[in-house]
C-alpha cells in the first residue's frame, strides 16, 4: 500500500517526467520542421501527409528519448528535494534509502511497462509512416535498400539472385532463380534479363526467358522472348528496406527475423539488433533511474546544476556507448545480444556502486 510520501515523490516523478516530455518533444518538432521545411515545399508534401508525418515523428522520436528525458527528469526533481534539504528530513525520521528508493521503482515500472507496449507495438507503426514519408519527400531519390547484388535463400531448396533491383519500377535484372533437390544436386535453373512484376494480371513477366532443366543427366533447355508467370516470393521480398525491423511488431519481427535467417540475409544480425533492443529498453528505466537518485539524492556544492552537468555526461556516454557496440554487431560478427548487454552491465555496475555510495 502506497504512503503519503510514496504517493509524493511518485507523483512529483511522474510529473516531471511528463512535463520534460511535453517541453521538449514540441521543440524538436519545431526544429525538425525548420530545417526540412524546405524540402517539403521544393518535393509538394501535402499537408494531411506532413501532419501524419509529425504525428509519427513525435512517437518515433519520443519513443527514442524516453530514457534520457527519465534520467534528466529523476535527477531534476530529487535535486530539488535534497536542496530543500527534504531527502535529509526524510532519512532522519526512520525511514531507510531502501525504502526511500522504493516508490522511484514504483515509477520506474509504470515507465517501463509503458515503453515496452510501445516499443513492442506502438513505436512499430509510427516508424513506418516516419521513414516512408522520410525516403518520399525528405530524401526523395535516396535508396532506402540494398539494390545491387541480390542474393536471397527463398528455403532449403530454391534460390535467387538479381544483379539490381528498381524498387520505383520494381523491376530486378540479370534474374536467376535456381531449384535444388535433397541431394543438392540443381533440377532447373530460370535466367532472364529482367523480370518485374505485373500487378493487373498478378504474374511476374520475364523478358528473354531461358531455363534449363537436367533430367537424366541431360540438359534440356527451353528459351522465349517474354514469359509470363507465378513465383512464391513477392517482389519486394528480394531486398526489404533497410528499416524493415523497425516497422514490425514483436510477433511480426519474430517471423521476419525466422524467414530472413532461412534466406540467409547478410544483415541478419540488425534486425536481431532491433528485437534485443526493445526487450532490453524497460531494463535501462531501472537502471538509469537507480543511477539517477543515487547522484542527485545528495545535497552538493554547486546544487542542481552540477547534478545535471554530470546527468547529461552519463546520459551522452551511455548513448555512445550504445552507438558503438550497435555499430559493432550491425557492420561485423560481434553478437547482438553481447551489444545489447554490455552497456546495460556496464551502466549496471555504475548503478550498483553509486547506490552503496549514496547509502552512506
Amino acid at each position: 500500500m502506497l504512503t503519503i510520501l510514496d504517493k509524493y515523490i511518485l507523483k512529483r516523478y511522474l510529473v516531471t517526467f511528463s512535463v520534460m516530455i511535453l517541453l521538449f518533444i514540441p521543440i524538436g518538432i519545431m526544429a525538425h520542421l525548420a530545417e526540412q521545411i524546405g524540402k517539403m515545399q521544393a518535393n509538394e508534401a501535402p499537408l494531411d501527409e506532413i501532419l501524419v508525418y509529425f504525428g509519427n515523428f513525435t512517437i518515433y522520436i519520443g519513443s527514442l528519448l524516453f530514457p534520457i528525458f527519465l534520467f534528466l527528469s529523476i535527477i531534476f526533481f530529487t535535486s530539488k528535494l535534497a536542496g530543500n534539504t527534504e531527502i535529509v528530513a526524510i532519512l532522519s525520521s526512520g525511514v531507510s534509502y531502501s525504502r526511500f528508493l522504493r516508490p522511484y521503482i514504483i515509477g520506474a515500472s509504470i515507465i517501463a511497462v509503458i515503453m515496452f507496449v510501445m516499443g513492442m507495438f506502438i513505436v512499430p507503426n509510427a516508424s513506418k509512416g516516419f521513414n516512408e514519408f522520410k525516403y518520399k519527400y525528405l530524401k526523395k531519390g535516396k535508396q532506402d535498400r540494398v539494390t545491387n547484388n541480390i542474393f536471397t535463400q527463398l528455403n532449403a531448396n530454391d534460390f535467387i539472385y538479381v544483379s539490381s533491383f528498381d524498387p520505383a519500377r520494381q523491376i530486378g535484372y540479370n534474374f536467376t532463380f535456381e531449384r535444388f533437390n535433397e541431394e543438392n544436386e540443381l533440377e532447373f535453373k530460370i535466367s532472364a534479363a529482367n523480370i518485374r512484376y505485373v500487378d493487373k494480371d498478378s504474374v511476374y513477366r520475364l523478358t528473354t526467358y531461358k531455363k534449363r532443366k537436367i533430367l537424366n543427366n541431360t540438359a534440356l533447355v527451353e528459351t522465349k522472348r517474354r514469359l509470363d508467370t507465378l513465383f512464391s516470393f513477392q517482389i519486394g521480398d528480394l531486398t526489404p528496406v533497410s528499416y524493415a525491423a523497425e516497422t514490425k511488431n514483436i510477433f511480426e519481427l519474430n517471423r521476419f527475423i525466422k524467414d530472413q535467417r532461412l534466406k540467409g540475409a547478410s544483415n541478419i544480425n540488425t534486425y536481431i539488433l532491433v528485437k534485443y533492443k526493445r526487450w532490453a529498453l524497460p531494463i535501462t528505466a531501472f537502471i538509469l533511474t537507480i543511477i539517477a537518485v543515487a547522484v542527485s539524492s545528495v545535497k552538493r556544492r554547486g546544487g542542481m546544476g552540477v547534478n545535471l552537468a554530470f546527468g547529461i555526461i552519463v546520459a551522452f556516454v551511455f548513448v555512445f556507448f550504445d552507438k558503438v557496440f550497435g555499430t559493432l554487431a550491425e557492420q561485423s560478427g560481434f553478437s547482438p545480444l553481447l551489444a545489447v548487454l554490455i552497456p546495460n552491465m556496464i551502466f549496471g555496475v555504475l548503478a550498483v556502486v553509486l547506490l552503496q555510495k549514496a547509502k552512506r
